[in-house]
This record gives structure tokens, C-alpha cells and sequence, in this order.
């Protein structure tokens, strides 16, 4: 029966520092750490090998439910993965532990409420898009294909696959340049 930490924040610049001492403190024996958004379980290698990894009596622990998951259906997954490899959740900020009746409630309010904050950012984020873009402001990512220098060598004679590794860009780029 051993205690294994998971650490996760959203993006490269951000620090795991704090959470990584919580979850030493709290005696976890090999703590997994990855920097990825929650909001899916996608791409979240570090997850899937503790996952793959607890055995029957086994703890994951991580400093916040958040930090595990975004979403409820998330949440409910992971947790669901436990139980059938009997193992448990507990987390050292937040009084969940999954073999308990009081901390499977608990934890699941917590995790409506970071699938609402979730939420809430996004609809934050598309109205301040929606008014940059009424304002002239926003008009989307800078193309990444120079569409004069693809025509300019095609007219040159060069074929899709030569412009291509010219100017360092997927032959499909070549195509919908050519198209634009």
C-alpha cells in the first residue's frame, strides 16, 4: 500500500514547486508532475502511467481536486479507474479521501465546481474575442505560410513538394496557398 502524488499545471511557465513539497510532505513515495491543460485527459502521459501503475490499496494524492480534473465526466472516470484497481483519492489541501462516504461527496461538489469555473472562463474569453473582434481589435492568428512566396516560386516552376521543403511548410500548406 503506497502513496503515489500527482502534480499538474496548466502551462510551461508556471511552477510545481509548491505542490511537489505538499505531496512529499504528505508521504508520497514517487510523485508524477506534468504541464498540461486539465480540461482533458488527453496528452496527460504522467496520468496515464500512475493510472496504469496503482495496485489494490494503493493512494493517489494530489494537493487539489483541480489539479487532477476539470470536468466532472474527468473526474468520475479517474475516480471510477480506482475503485476497480482498489485503490483511493485523497487530496492535502481539500478533505477528500474516496473511501470514505463524507470524502466521495465532497469531492464530487468539488468537482462541479472547477467544471463551472471552467466554464466560466470560456464564456469570459468568447465575450472579450466577441468585442475585440466588434472593435476591430481581434482578427485572428497571423497567417503562417507566406502566400506570395509560395506563388512566386511556384511561377518559378517548382513543384508542390520543392516549395514545400523550401520554405519549410506541409505540401497541404502549398495547396490551400495556392488555392487562397
Amino acid at each position: 500500500m503506497a502513496i503515489y502524488g500527482y502534480a499538474r499545471v496548466s502551462t510551461a511557465e508556471q511552477d510545481l514547486t509548491v505542490q511537489l513539497e505538499a505531496l512529499k510532505s504528505a508521504g508520497c513515495e514517487v510523485v508524477r508532475e506534468e504541464k498540461a491543460s486539465g480540461t482533458t485527459r488527453a496528452g496527460r502521459t504522467e496520468l496515464e502511467t500512475l493510472l496504469a501503475f496503482l495496485r489494490p490499496g494503493d493512494t493517489l494524492m494530489v494537493t487539489r481536486v483541480d489539479r487532477l480534473a476539470r470536468s466532472i465526466a474527468d473526474l468520475q472516470e479517474i475516480v471510477g479507474s480506482l475503485r476497480e484497481k482498489g485503490a483511493s483519492l485523497k487530496a492535502t489541501e481539500q478533505p477528500i479521501d474516496t473511501s470514505s462516504a463524507a470524502g466521495k461527496a465532497f469531492l464530487d461538489m468539488l468537482g462541479v465546481f472547477a467544471e463551472f469555473e471552467t466554464n466560466l472562463r470560456r464564456e469570459r474569453q468568447m465575450e472579450g474575442i466577441a468585442k475585440a473582434k466588434a472593435n476591430g481589435v481581434y482578427k485572428g492568428r497571423k497567417p503562417s505560410v507566406d502566400i506570395e512566396a509560395v506563388r512566386t516560386l511556384r511561377a518559378a516552376g517548382f513543384g508542390a513538394s520543392e516549395i514545400a521543403k523550401r520554405l519549410g511548410i506541409g505540401r497541404a500548406s502549398v495547396y490551400r496557398a495556392l488555392e487562397a
